[in-house]
């Protein structure tokens, strides 16, 4: 990436979806007015993915409970996405909507496409309910992510957007204090 994301818009898309066993249409104006994870990953049946949707699916009521929205994406079809849900019992648990992405285009807005692959890294996006990136995760292939710490980082950017002023520190858990930058604090933590 020559420039963050972080803070950028997301970009327009539209797409197809297997969610709750329909084939259902999705774009950019479905992520905005509540907090969305776009979570991309490089491919159906394969080794470390169902590890990381099936631990998605295990924390998506809390999620939900949030406010959140999760869009998992690969740049399989959709078609496939219905395949893989139906013969594994971890996808099968899935209840968030499955983007296909099969020409990459989502995939290059996040800039996340392995173009010699035509696969996503292991990316992770939160936007806020005005489709701002606030938090932007990217990992090789070989490193599965945890949607424990992710409903970490998107609970502490819920609470910073909600409260001006205040920042959340390292392992910040909800509950725990804040800090307030200023001039005061320079040089004291």
């Amino acid at each position: 990436m020559t420039q963050s994301i972080i803070n950028s818009t997301i970009k327009p898309f539209s797409a197809t979806a297997f969610h709750n066993g329909e084939f259902v249409p999705v774009s950019e104006q479905d992520l905005l007015g509540k907090w969305s994870v776009v979570f991309f990953y490089p491919a159906d049946f394969t080794f470390v993915c169902p590890t990381e949707l099936g631990d998605m699916a295990d924390h998506y009521a809390k999620l939900q409970e949030m406010g959140v929205e999760v869009y998992s994406v690969s740049t399989d079809t959709h078609f496939t996405h219905k395949a893989w849900h139906a013969s594994s019992d971890t996808i099968g648990k899935i209840n968030y909507p499955m983007i296909g992405d099969p020409t990459g285009a989502i995939t290059r807005n996040f800039g996340v496409m392995i173009e010699e692959d035509g696969l996503a890294l292991r990316g992770t996006f939160v936007m806020n309910p005005e489709g701002e990136v606030k938090v932007a995760e990217i990992h090789d292939l070989g490193i599965g992510r945890s949607a424990s710490e992710l409903v970490r980082k998107i609970q502490a950017a819920q609470y910073v957007a909600t409260h001006d002023g205040e920042v959340c520190p390292a392992a910040w858990q909800p509950g725990e204090e804040t800090l307030a930058p200023s001039i005061d604090l320079v040089g004291k933590i």
